[in-house]
């Protein structure tokens, strides 16, 4: 039995692990799809975050392979489907990281609001502008996906006295945690029209390619801003460009983008845009959770016993 770690994870539940389990850990190996191959053809357990690709050709070339464990929320690295039918369970830690992300989604709405990032370079810079921000607290907050992401963005604002609207085709408008944190479930279009601040929270799926485009982007506010923290494909970022230079809409922060690490281009130009290297949902605490999550999931695959964690058909 051994364990497979391809990307850059690791924490104390690993190394617990690592007592009784021999463990390989080559965190560059992602980008090598050949000696992926290889290795993971001889592991029993494969360890990713979002960077390896977990395809059906992968999966059918490791026949030890009992359980593939994902560091973070988002599966579209990994063809889960494919995993079902070759018998191999695949876990997450879904929710894990939710309040991280919230956090980011908050820390993104302060700083594009309160011009934070551009007044700490123009006061490193020597000038002095006090230009008058907007405050956060009393205003719209449009949720678009209401899953654990969300409702912790949700539940972070509660202290910023927001009416909170929400879409998510998936949650019945009478679904508990929404009426507990007073999240109207409207429909998309209300909540691009009525929010001073969007923040994305869907996953990467045909669905939601480029759900904001053009269109989207000019049924919001000028005064509002759009917050992603979920996934870049689900923006347009050529017509994000041109509604934040035309002022469209107030500006954006961006946890994720379309490609990544992307080229620079004129996104990064932009003084009413904050940016981040796809980060939101990692943070010591955070990472702490996942893999515990993870390493005793991982423990219980290999041991033959019932997964806690897993998000396909396979439990065990």
């Amino acid at each position: 039995m051994s364990v497979l770690i391809s990307e850059d994870v690791w924490g104390p539940a690993f190394e617990v692990l690592a007592k009784t389990t021999e463990i390989s850990k080559q965190p560059d190996l992602w980008q090598d799809p050949v000696a992926l191959k290889t290795a993971a053809g001889k592991a029993s357990a494969l360890v990713v975050r979002n960077r390896t690709q977990v395809t059906k050709h992968l999966l059918s070339a490791c026949p030890n392979l009992k359980v593939v464990a994902r560091a973070g929320v988002g599966l579209d690295n990994i063809d889960v489907q494919a995993a079902d039918e070759l018998g191999i369970a695949v876990v997450a830690g879904l929710g894990a990281n939710a309040v991280s992300v919230g956090e980011m989604a908050l820390g993104f709405a302060l700083s594009l609001m309160r011009n934070i990032v551009r007044g700490d370079v123009d006061t490193r810079g020597g000038q002095w502008r006090r230009d008058a921000g907007r405050e956060l607290s009393g205003s719209t907050w449009g949720l678009v996906g209401c899953g654990a992401t969300g409702l912790a963005t949700a539940k972070l604002l509660a202290g910023f006295d927001c009416r909170i609207l929400g879409f998510d085709p998936a949650i019945a408008g009478t679904d508990e945690r929404l009426r507990a944190l007073e999240i109207d479930l409207v429909g998309l279009e209300d909540v691009l029209k009525n929010s001073d601040v969007v923040s994305l929270h869907a996953p990467a799926v045909a669905a939601t390619h480029h759900m904001i485009n053009a269109q989207s982007l000019a049924l919001m506010k000028p005064t509002a801003f759009l917050i992603n923290v979920a996934r870049g494909e689900l923006v347009d970022e050529t017509a994000l460009i041109h509604a934040l230079e035309s002022g469209q809409i107030a500006g954006a922060g961006l946890d994720v983008r379309g490609s990544e690490p992307p080229q620079l281009g004129k996104l990064e130009t932009l003084p009413n845009v904050v940016l981040a290297p796809h980060v939101a949902g990692i943070t010591n605490e955070s990472q702490r959770r996942i893999t515990d999550i993870l390493a005793q999931d991982i423990a219980r695959a290999l041991a033959g016993e019932p997964l806690h964690f897993a998000v396909g058909r396979t439990k065990n």
